[in-house]
This record gives C-alpha cells, sequence and structure tokens, in this order.
C-alpha cells in the first residue's frame, strides 16, 4: 500500500505540475478537463493519493491497536487496486479518455468499500473501545460520504456535490484521521526515547478537535465564512496547547523531531483560516487565498507524511529508525514548497510561482519515493518476514 501511495503521489504531481506549467507558459497544450482541473486536483490528492497510505497504515495497526490477528496480504490487495486502478484511470481522463472519469471514480470506490468492509467488523470483534480507531473510522465514513458527493457530481448533479466532497475530504476525513492517529503515536513514540516524558493523551482533546473540525466543516458547507473563526479559535487554542504539551524537550533524534515540526503546521493553518475568516467578515475579501488550506495541505499532511512513512518504512524493513539523508531532503525541501505554495497567493505572477511550487514537490519527494520504493520491493534487512 505505501508502495502504491508513493507510486500515485510522483503520478498525481506530475499531472499537476504539467497542468498549471501549461496554464501560465502553454508548454503542452493541455485542455481544461472535466471535473475542473482545481477540482479534480484536490479530489486525487484526498481520495486517491493520501488515503493509499491512510490504508496501509489503518489496515496494519488496527490489529494491533485491538488485540487481534494480522489481516491476510489478500485483504490489501482489493483496496490498493482500487486506489492505485482508479487513481491511474481517473489522470488518464484528466489527459482527455473521457471514459477515465467515471472508470476510475469506481474503481476508487470500490477499494475504498473493501478498506472499509475490512476495517469495521473489526471494531466490533475487539473486546475493549480502541477509540482512536473509532475516531479513524469515523473519518473514513465521512470520505465515503464525500465519495459519494464527487460521484453524484460525474453522474450529473450540480457543482454544490463538488464543493462538498472536496471540503468533506479537508475537514471531515483527512484532518481527523491524521489527529487521531498523532494522539495514538506521537506521545508514544516521544516517551520511547525522550527521558523524563510524559505523554499528554486525553480523550477529550481527540473528542474536542474532532467536534471543531466537523463545526468548521458545516460552516464551510453553508458557505458561512465569515463565522469559521468561532470554530477556528478555539481549535487553534487546542492545538497550540497540543503543541506544547508534546513537543519534547532535552534531546530528541531526529526521526522524532520531524513529526513535531510537520505537527507545527497544523496550528498555523488553523490560524491563517481564523485570520482569514475575519478579513472577510470585516471586507467582503478572500485576502489569502488558498494560502490557509496549502498550509494544511503542504505543510501539515504533506510534512507529517513524509516523517510518519519514513518512520513505519525504517521500522518495518528492519532498519535503524533515523532519518535517512532522502528523507531529510524531502522534509527540509517540503518546508520550502509550502512556503513558496503560502506566499504565491500574494506574490507578483502567482500562476508561476505555483507552477514552480509543484514541481518543489516533484524534486524534494522524488529521491525519497525511490528510496523507499527500492525498500518496499527487497525483503526485510533483519530477515524477517515481509
Amino acid at each position: 500500500m505505501f508502495f502504491i501511495g508513493a507510486t500515485n503521489l510522483l503520478l498525481a504531481m506530475t499531472w499537476w505540475a504539467m497542468w498549471l506549467a501549461d496554464a501560465r507558459w502553454q508548454l503542452f497544450g493541455l485542455r481544461q478537463p472535466h471535473p475542473w482541473a482545481g477540482w479534480l486536483h484536490a479530489f486525487v490528492m484526498q481520495y486517491q493519493m493520501l488515503p493509499s497510505f491512510i490504508f496501509g497504515f489503518l489496515l496494519t495497526v488496527f490489529p494491533r491497536w485491538m488485540g487481534l490477528p494480522d489481516l491476510a496480504r489478500k485483504r490489501y490487495l482489493p483496496v490498493g487496486a482500487g486506489l492505485f486502478g482508479g487513481q491511474l484511470a481517473t489522470l488518464a481522463g484528466a489527459f482527455g479518455f473521457e471514459a477515465g472519469m467515471i472508470v476510475g471514480y469506481w474503481m476508487t470506490l470500490a477499494g475504498w468499500l473493501a478498506g472499509v468492509a475490512t476495517l469495521g467488523p473489526m471494531l466490533l470483534r475487539e473486546r475493549g473501545t480502541t477509540w482512536h480507531a473509532r475516531a479513524c473510522f469515523a473519518g473514513l465514513v465521512v470520505g465515503v460520504i464525500g465519495l459519494a458527493a464527487w460521484g453524484g457530481f460525474l453522474h450529473g448533479l450540480d457543482a454544490r456535490f463538488a464543493f462538498a466532497s472536496i471540503k468533506l475530504g479537508t475537514f471531515g476525513l483527512l484532518l481527523p484521521v491524521y489527529f487521531a492517529v498523532a494522539h495514538r503515536m506521537f506521545p508514544f513514540f516521544a516517551g520511547n526515547v525522550v527521558p523524563g516524558y510524559v505523554a499528554w493523551r486525553p480523550l477529550w482533546l481527540l473528542a474536542a478537535v474532532f467536534a471543531l473540525s466537523l463545526a468548521h466543516l458545516g460552516l464551510e458547507l453553508a458557505h458561512a465564512y465569515g463565522s469559521l473563526w468561532l470554530a477556528d479559535l478555539p481549535l487553534l487554542a487546542l492545538l497550540l496547547l497540543t503543541l506544547w504539551k508534546w513537543w519534547p524537550r532535552g534531546s530528541t533524534p531526529g526521526i522524532l523531531l520531524v513529526l513535531f515540526i510537520g505537527l507545527a503546521w497544523l496550528p498555523l493553518a488553523i490560524a491563517l483560516y481564523a485570520f482569514q475568516s475575519i478579513l472577510y467578515e470585516l471586507t467582503g475579501t478572500f485576502a489569502l487565498g488558498r494560502a490557509p488550506a496549502h498550509a494544511l495541505f503542504v505543510g501539515f499532511f504533506g510534512s507529517v507524511l513524509v516523517a510518519m512513512v519514513t518512520r513505519v518504512t525504517q521500522g518495518h524493513s528492519g532498519r535503524k529508525l533515523d532519518m535517512p539523508k532522502a528523507a531529510w531532503f524531502a522534509f527540509v525541501a517540503i518546508q520550502v514548497v509550502a512556503l513558496m505554495r503560502l506566499f504565491a497567493e500574494v506574490l507578483p505572477d502567482g500562476p508561476a510561482w505555483q507552477a514552480l511550487a509543484a514541481l518543489g514537490w516533484l524534486v524534494a519527494l522524488a529521491p525519497w519515493v525511490a528510496r523507499i520504493g527500492r525498500i518496499y520491493l527487497t525483503p526485510r534487512i533483519d530477515g524477517k518476514p515481509g
């Protein structure tokens, strides 16, 4: 699943970089796809690329969190085939293969349903109550609703369904799932290596962040942009408290530190959302454009993706838990890319900066993807199965 995710990442960003470069400099003669390229980019990243990694992680850790037997390899295959084949067909549709959009959607939905149908029954079989698993599964259920909305749009419903799908993917799926995993794993990782570290993981925090994320989602769906700060300011306060409580003091290995640097993008993104909401209420303009969304996507989701996938890959391949050079390059470069994409909203010739930021994704992550891809195609170096 991580190999599929890594492949999907490069394919998705190659198309998007080509599209943005062509929109700015007319290099490739690409035509505007249906759905519109910006919406399609959001769909691919939220429902195909990132879920390739998310399902790979959750299919592995759900049994361990709940004390159940590991899943058989065959349970991964329908999920991986759906997400990889679905994205490939969707991108073919973006390049002009008209049936690709519909074929890609149904393959993606099939992969999602296979994953949800595998994970859901495990919640019923466990003896206790693993709230982190339930929070992640709730996010996936919202993701299925978002997929249904996208499918409705593709099959003739109006553009409000595409809009709803994109918003559901951000604040109903990705943010809750990312935070639930961080709530479970980040303090645990720190407690294992930082002397005297006290893990702070109250369940009320998980519930509050989930509720405020859904409140933001509801306001966006209602187009109440001037009121987003009502959800975002308390969410910002909770996230700043979380960052302060979780941040490791003293000597911290790089593979742990990058998790918390990535996490720091989350309160920054929410602060930008709140600031933009207040400005909109006062002036009626979106002064920051898509900067808040890209602080969330590139800064938080992108940084934590590199950090977590590197850690999981090192551990599950029998390697030392450290940051290889390719991972350091990817992580540092993605910080630069995130800043480029944020400032593209206010710099002269914004479309050029957007295209350069998309190309920066490829420059940042291609060496890292090449390294982890090679690892996934070779046996563990410690001789254990895998």
